[in-house]
């Protein structure tokens, strides 16, 4: 994805003007194009594997829970494709540079994987990946006659835009113990749900499927409670190894997958020592992340863990008070600042009547406010400045506002 550039004519106060507004754009769009799922937690329901294609021992879901746990897959390397389907209304692109500017300054780079990474929150696409241990792993977003790699090495995280043949250098914290293969695999994404265990989900072993040429398990993942948009949570476990192999999410509302993220291809022996390897290309342009005043995120969080982002937060952003349980969880932020801006605001001019066609006007106890819905995350808005997200209906979410009164 190419940084955002603009007219060659355009003064410097003007450009400054365009860069706030496209950042308090994002402001609005970004909590409601967020792909996951609010605090999901696992309840432990036994049942026996289906008797299928592969003819594999019988298990609990107790039994492959622990076995995903104990999954120790240090070196791997393989190919998969990831579709994510949020429901997001057609913006003609503007939704990639509101995005982008929301994870970067006006003069970032296009390299910078905190924004090149985005890019998985819509569409089809195709990764190469690859994992030698908690210090090297790679990623590569391939595209239309280009590829964006991301390959952490050590300490060194280097980013490259085959595109714009630009370059990002950043580099990890100290310790690295905790870092993981990239979090768009299956296994990342699994993590994630499996964080935590309690009485509000139904969790079956629902037969077995070949996947990326391995027998596998499938896990089955059910809200048990009402009011939230999650449908179902099906994880391909290998047989083997306890390697999550592909992971989909299938909304209340039914229809195509939210989130399908699997293996199509998939070696489990040692990657070779070079594909870790980065040299600058000729010509290239090389932005170097300022480690004596890091306020940037930790670039190693796409591989491995990071406590914000664990908590579904980005870095930099302030704790939430989350009200509700288990998948009817709500994440509540305090902006400090006014609702949805209206067409008439001083300094929105179109865009915040733009913003405003984009969701629902809702009213309660709480007062007014705005819903931006997909399939799957959605967001109130207050006019106050609160916002609620979750992966819970819109009623769920003006319910939660009005007790909050």
């Amino acid at each position: 994805m190419a940084p955002y550039e603009t007219d060659d004519s355009t003064d410097t106060g003007e450009r400054d003007e365009l860069r706030a507004g496209r950042r308090r754009a994002a402001r609005y769009i970004v909590p409601v194009t967020v792909v996951g799922v609010a605090a999901a937690t696992i309840g432990l329901v036994p049942a026996l594997a289906d008797s299928g294609d592969p003819n594999l021992p019988k298990v609990t879901a107790e039994q492959l829970i622990n076995k995903i746990a104990k999954s120790d897959v240090q070196q791997l390397s393989g190919t998969v494709k990831i579709s994510t389907d949020l429901g997001l209304p057609d913006l003609g692109g503007l939704e990639s540079s509101m995005l982008s500017g929301a994870t970067k300054s006006g003069d970032g780079s296009s390299a910078d994987p905190t924004t090149k990474l985005t890019e998985l929150a819509t569409g089809t696409h195709t990764l190469r990946v690859a994992a030698d241990g908690p210090d090297k792993q790679k990623v590569s977003l391939l595209e239309n006659a280009a590829e964006y790699s991301l390959i952490h090495n050590g300490k060194d995280v280097w980013g490259y835009d085959s595109q714009t043949n630009e370059v990002f250098h950043g580099t990890t914290a100290a310790d690295t113990s905790k870092s993981d293969e990239t979090r768009a695999t299956p296994k990342g994404l699994t993590d994630e749900a499996l964080k935590s265990v309690d009485d509000t989900t139904s969790v079956t072993v629902d037969g077995t499927e070949h996947v990326a040429g391995r027998d596998a398990y499938k896990l089955l993942i059910k809200p048990k409670q009402t009011g939230t948009t999650v449908g179902t949570i099906s994880v391909a476990v290998d047989a083997k190894t306890g390697l999550p192999l592909k992971f989909t999410l299938t909304p209340a509302s039914g229809g195509a997958a939210v989130v399908d993220v699997g293996f199509t291809q998939l070696s489990l022996s040692k990657p070779a020592a070079s594909t870790f390897d980065f040299k600058t290309p000729k010509g290239a342009k090389v932005t170097t992340e300022d480690s004596a005043s890091k306020a940037a995120p930790d670039h190693s969080a796409p591989f491995g863990k990071d406590d914000k982002a664990d908590k579904g937060l980005a870095k930099g952003a302030d704790d939430p008070t989350v009200i509700g349980k288990g998948w009817n969880s709500i994440a509540v932020f305090e902006t400090g600042g006014q609702g949805v801006p209206s067409g008439s605001a001083s300094g929105s001019g179109d865009l915040g009547g733009f913003l405003g066609s984009l969701g629902d006007q809702v009213k309660g106890d709480f007062g007014k406010g705005t819903v931006f819905s997909t399939r799957l995350v959605n967001a109130l808005i207050t006019d106050d400045g609160k916002v609620y997200v979750g992966a819970v209906t819109k009623s769920a979410l003006v319910k939660a506002a009005d007790a909050a009164k």
